[in-house]
């Protein structure tokens, strides 16, 4: 399968998501990952607020979930502060990571605003998702794609998915899209929030 020129991206249906982590377990299995953070990590969005029913107030709450992993950016800001030139995008659109030029500094996972990039303590080297750019090659769709059971991920060239599907990735949690131009499409929940609203917040910020 020719991946040269083209661009990469993913597609997450936050109206199907239920949160199970499969996605997650799946590519930390299939990587060994053992004590590095995950690749892809499922994001708890949730919030709330007053409303007014009468001369009385009732509190509307909800939680939503979003999948995430690198969203290989077109203007990847990993690559903009990595000392070494360890951090890469290559010509099929992925930015991938080259453990034997990586100093394990850390300057990508602080300069990513999806944290994308994560230190092995064993390894003592930055890890990342590459986009499955192994089977991806072979013709096949990432490991997490394939294993998500309600279907809420997609994978494909980033230009037939916005053609499908719109351009929208700028909900919360996530930072607005215009800081890196990510390869990412997001079908909003029905209480899907915008990027940056006071209205909804991480819950599971910790496992992020």
């Amino acid at each position: 399968m020719n991946t040269v020129g083209k661009q990469y991206g993913f597609r997450v249906n936050a109206a199907r998501c239920t949160g199970c982590k499969t996605c997650e377990m799946a590519c930390r299995d299939a990587y060994q990952l053992g004590e590095t953070p995950s690749f892809r990590r499922v994001c708890e969005a949730s919030g709330g607020t007053w409303m007014q029913e009468g001369a009385a107030w009732r509190h509307q709450v909800f939680t939503y979930y979003l999948s995430i992993a690198c969203n290989h950016c077109d203007d990847p800001v990993c690559q903009q502060v990595c000392p070494s030139g360890a951090m890469r995008k290559q010509d099929d659109g992925f930015v991938v990571l080259d453990s034997n030029q990586c100093i394990g500094c850390g300057s990508c996972a602080f300069a990513c605003p999806y944290k994308a990039p994560s230190y092995s303590r064993v390894l003592r080297v930055m890890r990342k998702c590459d986009g499955c750019r192994a089977r991806v090659e072979e013709g096949r769709v990432p490991l997490c794609v394939e294993a998500c059971p309600m279907r809420a991920l997609e994978f494909g060239e980033i230009d037939e998915i916005r053609g499908r599907h719109g351009s929208q990735c700028d909900v919360a949690p996530l930072p607005p899209g215009s800081y890196t131009r990510p390869n990412i499409v997001i079908t909003p929940h029905r209480h899907g929030c915008p990027s940056d609203t006071a209205q909804c917040v991480l819950a599971n910020g910790k496992e992020i």
